[in-house]
């Protein structure tokens, strides 16, 4: 397999689809362990192969000398062996393995008052409204692929809260912590990571004012507890354009951005994407 960050042609890989070039690629980091991002080779072929996993289409990116497959992990993952679906033009179904390591998470115990933790029954309908919506945009397989897999930080400020963090309210646990919070002002301007198409803007119970990007291949950024969005859905931005202002709406308790990066299917560490 290349080394990490070695830039690649991108080939696209949607099932079906017939193999088109590409720009160059630089690859995330990697860290096989849940919420983390796993690259497996492929080997190589005169035509881009696909892969599946658990039956969700994965980015392969590389040339006839070698392709690899570029795997988002979700938290949920357990630690074991593991297999991809890999087809090749004219050629039987292969399984290629690779192994997810264990990963421990550090965990928060919070006492705050029930309005903070017990959601009424119209609250509860709305949010599962909203969770199906946002589940049909994670979704999103499309072309052409990224540029690239290293994205630039959406705002200046530090981390005021760690990817995979879990949090007991009261002592009811919930889910982890699916991205990277960014301590920032309200109105502080929010960026593109990269070239994108706007895929979903809404206003939701959690998220509060919330923006998709659709990077393509099946990665995609979230940004959430927005102040003002300055896109609408089909628009194309480009690295470093201005989409929206941090802010403090949905279920918050100050402003900052909750930025989220999701690999087929799976909300990963943006850590792993920041250019090095």
């Amino acid at each position: 397999m290349r080394p990490r960050g070695l830039c690649v042609a991108v080939w696209t890989v949607l099932l079906g689809a017939s193999g088109q070039a590409a720009a160059a690629l630089d690859l995330p980091a990697t860290r096989a362990v849940p919420g983390g991002v796993v690259s497996v080779s492929l080997g190589p072929s005169n035509q881009p192969p696909t892969a599946r996993h658990a039956g969700v289409p994965v980015l392969v990116v590389g040339d006839p000398i070698e392709w690899t497959a570029v795997l988002g992990l979700p938290l949920s993952a357990k630690p074991g062996v593991e297999t991809l679906t890999v087809q090749r033009e004219g050629a039987p179904t292969e399984q290629r393995a690779f192994t997810i390591g264990p990963m421990r998470y550090a965990e928060q115990r919070l006492n705050v008052a029930p309005k903070h933790v017990e959601l009424t029954a119209d609250h509860l309908a709305r949010h599962e409204r909203e969770r199906t919506h946002q589940a049909e945009v994670i979704a999103t397989f499309s072309e052409p692929l990224p540029a690239t897999l290293q994205l630039r930080q959406p705002v200046p400020g530090p981390r005021s809260s760690s990817f995979g963090l879990r949090r007991v309210f009261n002592g009811q646990s919930r889910n982890p912590h699916s991205g990277m919070d960014i301590a920032a002002p309200i109105g502080t301007p929010v960026v593109s990571p990269a070239a994108a198409r706007v895929a979903d803007v809404g206003d939701y119970f959690f998220n509060g004012g919330t923006v998709w990007l659709d990077h393509g291949g099946g990665l995609l950024t979230m940004y959430c507890h927005l102040s003002a969005v300055h896109v609408k859905v089909g628009d194309t931005v480009r690295a470093g354009q201005r989409i929206a202002d941090v802010g403090a709406t949905g279920r918050v308790t100050g402003p900052h951005l909750h930025w989220s990066v999701s690999l087929n299917r799976a909300m990963v560490d943006p850590a792993l994407f920041l250019a090095r």
